[in-house]
């Protein structure tokens, strides 16, 4: 098996993710999210780093991961594997809003993995999907670059590392945050 580069970024900063609103990647990106993505871009000869070694780049089919992609100088192929938590009736909303409005519903999806919004998606079930995508392109012997969510970069590293889905609650993935999974075939290590 050939070794696989897996480049994990998370999108830049949405008007949502500013206001903690539930599913902030539909949005397109702020002024200032652009600014920092066109900022990390290796356009230009003398510009160095990470995602100039790119064979494919893969997004998420958000509108602030694929524009994030385009900052980066990348041309990305959407991969429904790589989409947000599917946060149903919550879509939208503030944190506190569902917190007034529904605070078992939101105190459980806080605490344990199987617990779902109305209508979305467990954690469970978003490692899960996840799982099965990374699954898949161990041992590929290409350099991806994938553009998606905090979330599904958090679920990812859990998954790749073989730790305990509530782990998934200490990491902390920010706007354009990178992490890179590297595999030879048989199984992941994350390369800081």
């Amino acid at each position: 098996m050939t070794a696989t580069s897996l480049r994990l970024v998370a999108h830049a900063h949405t008007a949502a993710i500013r206001g903690a609103r539930f599913g902030g990647g539909s949005d397109s990106l702020d002024e200032g999210g652009l600014r920092a993505a066109l900022a990390l871009s290796p356009a230009g000869a003398d510009r160095r780093g990470p995602l100039r070694s790119t064979d494919v780049c893969l997004s998420s089919p958000a509108t602030a991961a694929t524009q994030t992609a385009h900052a980066l100088g990348l041309t990305p192929v959407l991969e429904s594997a790589l989409a947000d938590c599917d946060h149903g009736d919550w879509t939208g909303r503030s944190l506190a809003e569902v917190g007034l409005e529904q605070a078992d519903a939101l105190r459980a999806w806080l605490s344990t993995s199987d617990a779902a919004p109305p209508r979305g998606e467990s954690v469970l079930e978003l490692r899960d999907r996840v799982g099965r995508w990374l699954d898949g392109q161990r041992g590929r012997g290409q350099r991806v670059t994938a553009v998606t969510h905090p979330i599904v970069i958090r679920v990812a590293v859990v998954h790749a590392l073989d730790l305990p889905l509530a782990t998934f609650r200490q990491l902390d993935v920010g706007p354009l945050a990178m992490v890179q999974l590297t595999s030879n075939g048989a199984r992941w290590q994350l390369r800081l």
